[in-house]
């Protein structure tokens, strides 16, 4: 039997390089995303769990835990 498995099964783990400067003191830093496309040079099209989309780089990823 093997567990199921769930909707968002990736965090993104990349922070903003200054904080609060660029980004206007929002991260998505920790958050819950699952991959939505594969794209070329190691990106990634992801979703977060409130439907906003955007373009990473795969290495900004990691499975979340159970």
């Amino acid at each position: 039997m093997t567990a199921p498995v769930p909707e968002y099964p990736y965090r993104y783990v990349w922070g903003p390089r200054w904080p609060g400067v660029l980004d206007g003191g929002f991260s998505r830093k920790g958050q819950l995303c699952r991959i939505v496309a594969r794209g070329g040079m190691n990106s990634a099209l992801i979703e977060y769990e409130d439907g906003y989309q955007a373009v990473v780089s795969r290495n900004a990823l990691r499975r979340a835990k159970a």
